[in-house]
């Protein structure tokens, strides 16, 4: 799964050659069609390790770390999506590719819309631990405006438009309205 996040994330899902894959994962492509069955099977799977990876990279914390308040966790998962670091660069690249190929692949299409609503539910929950008394309607789009904040700043960081530091102050200020629209409606 990280061979195929890399080529996905170097060559894009049109130029996803499943030969390729199997030389950057070091087995034969005869394997690759035994685990993955076909080319959208690669995808299905790829996208659900990408999002597995980033959850754990947004939301594990160093043992002896303290505590974070709601609100500064919101915001630290949140930021970790725009780290400057190897891995959130392949993910993120590669979770773009997979977004824009879904425009023209309908299945794709329903698993990233799957994988989006997790988060979106997630960051709802956390919208909810610092805003307990808001309505669940508000929170879900709250954090369906985040997210895609997010991904926004993110294909802007990573295609060198914007700064890293000034995507995450750009969503810090949005989390900061986000949470005032929040408590005052």
């Amino acid at each position: 799964m990280e061979a195929a996040a890399r080529v996905i994330a170097r060559r894009g899902v049109r130029g996803l050659r499943v030969e390729e894959l199997a030389a950057e994962a070091g087995v034969s492509t005869a394997l690759i069609y035994y685990h993955f069955k076909d080319r959208a099977g690669i995808l299905r799977r790829t996208l659900e390790f990408i999002s597995d990876r980033a959850e754990r990279y947004t939301t594990e914390r160093e043992p002896r770390t303290e505590a974070l308040d709601p609100r500064r966790e919101l915001e630290q998962t949140l930021l970790l999506e725009l780290q400057d670091e190897p891995l959130v660069r392949e993910n993120s690249t590669a979770w773009g590719e997979l977004r824009a190929n879904a425009v023209f692949d309908p299945e794709l299409r329903e698993d990233l819309a799957k994988a989006t609503l997790i988060w979106v539910q997630e960051i709802a929950e956390l919208l909810g631990r610092v805003s307990p008394m808001s309505p669940a309607a508000s929170l879900a789009a709250c954090a369906e405006r985040l997210t895609a904040l997010v991904e926004g700043l993110s294909m802007r960081w990573l295609s060198g438009i914007l700064p890293p530091a000034h995507a995450r102050t750009l969503l810090l200020d949005a989390v900061a309205v986000e949470l005032e629209r929040l408590e005052h409606p």
